[in-house]
């Protein structure tokens, strides 16, 4: 038969899966003889099962409660609900993972009309009874039976305003004697039934709500923002009470062994004199800091800090403490793994490093990736942020925090910072087009698209804050304006936007800008030694290619060339070679784009000195570079000296009905075969420039959106005839190679074939995910936060790589490409290569490298090295 209830003294700290964390750490401080006061812990399988409707659950746990009850009851000399010498345990919750605040946690539990006189007798403090009685009949309330907990504190103030009382403190045994009874009738009137007075009866319904507190809404929201799995349930820990709120021996407080903000090691943490636990996290009063303890009680305080040093001896990492003093006698009430900042947690693990308390693979797993991306970015001033009128909430598409003033046009960003300003882009939707402002902007907003949209993708490569898919602003580009309800934002107004939790504010927040220590440094040192995967960027600027080689890039694994196009003094030659008629007319506007081009190169192969650099032939159809409204196809006509008319036929002769699976990547090159032969001759051109300079350079030449081997052999040749001839000609020695993007599923189904042709593979999951799911990224945000919701899907397949799937194509594609060319190189370019479950997964199926935005290199770097160690560890 299945076991369900535990005492402290029959656990361990590895049975954390079964006890919960704090059910755990109790049992696991108890075996080591630290005052803990005694009590149980019913298992997280119990909370599986109360979800799983097990009808026998409750007759089965009742008689094991039962048991154990009378186990601490013996123990403590006191019984449950006894009107001489009664016990009152706390019933609390303790998930597998730390979830704090998220759960719910009931005090004095096993108090009635009768062992509350009991209680007053026992302890000669008539006041402590009925103070501890009025908490629990409002904690009770409001946990197990949902009444809001206003209904009880409007008493309780309109009781202190008319006695002019400040604190709780003051009220005498009388006061709360009246609240207790105004407590009952709310619980009467809310109801329609008595308070419970059975402690068996409160215990039982307790339980019930701690375990229903598992998924209440902030709870659900935690573990959703924090990658919690939802089927771990919750423990609850019944525990004998030890009061704070005897008098003024007694006490409550919370402590860290180090600083949760910097790292810092010295203990820090506050407590509150005659007080119960929720007293210092409610704010009712003003705590005081924990190093007053020692004034006030300077024995207890020694203690206190011994056994803080021994609980951060004995789990090797920062702890966070609840601790109750009464009557002059310390309790431990809790430890956990305390929660930090990002900088915090670097400093610690270093710290800890060369404390010769952990080793340093110790030190690279305990940090997950992910969270050093707020190291990366600026953030908003926190109390500048309390402050800020809160205008709507998007996605958190691109981390960091931005100002500035409002525009709907991407050339009206541009103007606005040629004149010094800030500006925020606010578009229903962003395109290619829009590139030049997106670079301009302090950050951008969208109506539409997802994590992975056109918006969220590059703005993340630009290291640009960027909130997507925010669907409660209603813009009207026409008019330029948005409106959130009844506010409305003009263009020239302030907004902020934190790219980290989606949020939008109104007006102007000051920001302060990121600090990477010396810590930060050393700890990522610590991450290249251990891992095997390369970490290469996405970037299409020289400033961009710093940025990244910065951030410790070794390589550029995609370069998008058509981001080149879209330059201002260019795109009217794109477009000029677009709308040519004859092949002559357009070989002449890409004689125009040749020397642009090449200089593009030139600077990128510069910025990266001798790391590898992946450069991406021309991907998007050609459409997307023709203006589509009225007004700019009649200014682009003149401009062109060609008649309206005539331009507006040629806008609608490249329309697509699905430009995602329309004319683009290498069948442009089909078409069109000079456009790629210009690129080729730039790329070689421009290589072997830095290269009689002596930079020892090889670029890498990717052909998009490739099907068959016979499209890669087609467009292959076009290059190497072009590269060929110009390194005879140049006399210099020159390797470069000629790969793909698989991004089509029949080209990872086909690897075999292609690889036989191909010297590199990049796997450009973006559109891989798509056609593999036939989902669209910019519109599939309308409807996968409900796939997530229902269970349909555990993650946004654009956010983490499906495994399952999409992974399996990849998969697929290294064997088949390794099986027909073991020499080829493999890497994966989408935005899943910054992602630490996508990259650990590049490593297990053998990826050479992942590559990724610039901001995110770090995070890969961070990812590919937990992959190795958990590999090398087993796990």
């Amino acid at each position: 038969m299945t076991r369900y209830v535990y005492s402290f003294s029959e656990g361990t700290k590895e049975m954390k899966s079964l006890l919960g964390g704090k059910g755990a750490n109790l049992a696991e401080m108890s075996r080591i003889g630290l005052p803990v006061p005694s009590g149980f812990t019913i298992t997280t399988g119990a909370c599986t099962e109360y979800y799983n409707q097990n009808e026998q659950l409750w007759d089965e746990l009742l008689n094991e409660l039962k048991a154990k009850l009378s186990e601490l009851e013996g123990k403590m000399g006191k019984k449950l609900g006894d009107s001489k010498n009664p016990l009152l345990v706390s019933v609390r919750s303790g998930a597998v993972i730390s979830m704090p605040g998220m759960m719910d946690t009931i005090l004095n539990l096993g108090l009635n009309d009768e062992s509350v006189v009991g209680i007053a007798n026992a302890t000669n403090n008539e006041r402590l009874a009925y103070d501890s009685y009025r908490r629990f009949i409002q904690m009770f309330s409001d946990v197990a039976m949902e009444i809001p907990k206003y209904n009880f504190e409007s008493v309780l103030d309109r009781v202190k305003d008319q006695k002019g009382y400040e604190n709780d403190t003051e009220l005498t045994v009388e006061d709360l004697k009246y609240i207790v009874g105004e407590y009952k009738t709310i619980y009467r009137m809310q109801t329609g039934s008595e308070f419970p007075s059975d402690p068996l009866e409160q215990l039982l319904t307790a339980v019930k709500a701690v375990f229903s507190s598992w998924n209440n809404p902030r709870a659900k929201t935690y573990r959703n923002l924090n990658e919690i799995p939802h089927n771990l349930g919750t423990a609850v820990n019944v525990q004998s009470m030890v009061f704070g709120n005897t008098g003024e021996t007694s006490g409550t407080g919370v402590a860290f062994t180090r600083n949760p903000a910097t790292g810092e090691n010295k203990l820090f943490g506050e407590f509150l004199m005659n007080a119960q636990g929720e007293d210092v996290v409610a704010g009712i009063r003003t705590p005081q800091s924990i190093e007053q303890l020692n004034d006030i009680m300077p024995d207890v305080y020694s203690q206190f800090v011994d056994i803080t040093k021994l609980l951060e001896d004995h789990y090797k990492d920062m702890q966070d403490i609840e601790f109750t003093v009464e009557d002059k006698k310390l309790y431990i009430l809790q430890t956990r793994n305390g929660k930090r900042t990002s900088q915090a947690a670097i400093n610690v693990a270093v710290d800890m490093v060369n404390e010769g308390r952990i080793s340093k693979e110790d030190a690279i797993l305990r940090i997950e990736p992910n969270r050093i991306d707020e190291l990366l970015h600026p953030n908003f001033e926190a109390k500048a942020v309390s402050e800020a009128t809160v205008l709507a909430k998007g996605l958190p598409a691109s981390p960091g925090a931005a100002s500035g003033k409002v525009y709907f046009n991407a050339d009206d960003v541009v103007r606005s910072k040629s004149n010094g300003e800030k500006s925020v882009l606010v578009r229903l939707e962003t395109s290619p087009e829009d590139i030049e402002g997106m670079d301009c902007a302090e950050g951008i907003l969208t109506a539409r698209g997802g994590m992975t949209s056109h918006a969220a993708v590059v703005a993340r490569g630009m290291g640009k804050c960027c909130i997507a898919g925010c669907g409660s602003i209603k813009i009207d580009e026409n008019a330029k304006i948005f409106t959130v309800g009844d506010v409305t934002v003009k263009e020239g107004d302030y907004i902020s936007i934190d790219g980290g939790n989606g949020e939008v504010y109104l007006g102007e927040i000051p920001r302060v800008e990121p600090e990477l220590s010396g810590s930060f440094e050393v700890f990522m040192k610590w991450a290249d030694e251990a891992r095997r995967l390369k970490v290469r960027t996405n970037a299409d600027t020289p400033k961009d290619a710093q940025t990244a080689v910065n951030f410790g890039a070794e390589g550029i694994g995609l370069c998008r060339t058509e981001h080149m196009f879209f330059d201002s003094e260019r795109i009217p030659v794109v477009r000029e070679m677009i709308l040519a008629k004859t092949l002559e007319a357009r070989t002449k506007a890409l004689d125009k784009l040749l020397p642009m081009q090449r200089e593009d190169f030139i600077g990128i192969f510069k910025a990266m000195g001798s790391r590898a650099v992946t450069i991406r032939l021309l991907d998007p159809p050609l459409h997307e570079f023709l203006p589509h409204h009225d007004e700019d196809i009649k200014l682009l006509a003149e401009s062109m000296n060609i008649s309206e008319k005539e331009l507006k036929q040629r806008v609608d002769d490249l329309k697509e009905f699905n430009p995602m699976l329309g004319h683009r990547g290498c069948r442009l090159a089909v078409t069109y075969p000079e456009i790629y032969q210009m690129q080729a001759r730039g790329i070689i051109e421009g290589a072997l420039s830095v290269k009689k300079e002596g930079l020892d350079v090889k670029p890498e030449i990717m052909i998009p959106l490739i099907g068959t081997v016979q499209e890669f052999s087609y467009v292959k040749a076009l290059i190497t005839e072009i590269a060929d001839k110009l390194i005879a000609e140049s006399g210099v020695e020159l390797e470069y190679l000629v790969g793909t993007m698989i991004e089509i599923p029949r080209a990872a189904l086909t690897a075999d074939e292609i690889g036989k042709e191909a010297q590199f593979f990049s796997f450009g999951t973006n559109d891989l995910t798509q056609m593999g799911f036939g989902f669209s990224r910019d519109d599939a945000g309308k409807f996968l936060g409900e796939y997530e919701q229902k269970g349909i899907l555990e993650r946004d397949p654009f956010q983490v790589l499906d495994q399952g799937g999409i992974g399996k194509l990849v998969k697929m594609g290294c064997e088949l490409g390794r099986e027909a060319n073991p020499d080829i190189h493999l890497g994966i370019c989408g935005e899943h290569g910054g992602e630490p479950s996508s990259v650990e997964f590049c490593h297990r199926v053998g990826l050479d490298y992942v590559s990724c935005s610039p901001f995110r290199v770090p995070i890969a770097r961070l990812a590919a090295a937990h992959a190795a160690i958990k590999e090398k560890l087993g796990k």
